[in-house]
């Protein structure tokens, strides 16, 4: 059984995974209607299924344990953004937040001694490791190419390949 607390501090996980689903599908739609964007959007597109699919998993594991997993109310995301970097740094700044809420959760765990929802958050924190890395190199890689545009071109084609072998292909 999770205790209340537990359960209240996953709920609010839930609405942050859900949140960053949907900031991740703003983004795809801005990029879409950007000239020459097609590979960011497929990436955003499939970052944004990769958060839902994080809110699915930790909504399952909170009724498995006998809580109640709440689906959460949403504020609408940021919509647009001046260029490719804004929408990058907004992504890697929204990554080291969630991180740090699952690293609180880890330590909420441990204080509980609810050593399963503490085993079950290990994966979250290597994902989010992950996260952070590849949000790590496309503003990396951005600020490399700064006005270049066949650097962007390049970068458009070559996102879908980045973050080493098979991230966001995994199982979840």
């Amino acid at each position: 059984m999770l205790s209340p607390s537990m359960q209240e501090a996953l709920n609010k996980q839930v609405l942050m995974e859900a949140q960053s689903s949907q900031a991740y599908l703003a983004m795809a739609s801005w990029a879409d209607i950007q000239p020459g964007l097609k590979g960011v959007t497929q990436f955003f597109f499939k970052h944004s299924d990769e958060e839902r699919m994080h809110m699915l998993k930790l909504i399952t594991y909170i009724n498995e344990r006998g809580g109640f997993a709440v689906v959460p109310a949403l504020e609408q995301p940021t919509l647009t953004f001046v260029s490719l970097k804004k929408a990058f740094e907004e992504l890697f700044k929204h990554e080291v937040k969630v991180s740090e809420s699952i690293n609180e959760l880890v330590d909420m765990s441990l204080k509980e001694k609810d050593y399963a929802t503490h085993n079950f958050l290990q994966w979250y924190v290597n994902e989010q490791l992950e996260e952070e890395k590849l949000a790590r190199e496309c503003n990396d890689k951005l600020e490399l190419i700064g006005d270049d545009k066949s650097g962007l071109y390049l970068f458009d084609r070559d996102i879908m390949n980045m973050g080493g072998e098979g991230h966001g292909n995994k199982k979840h």
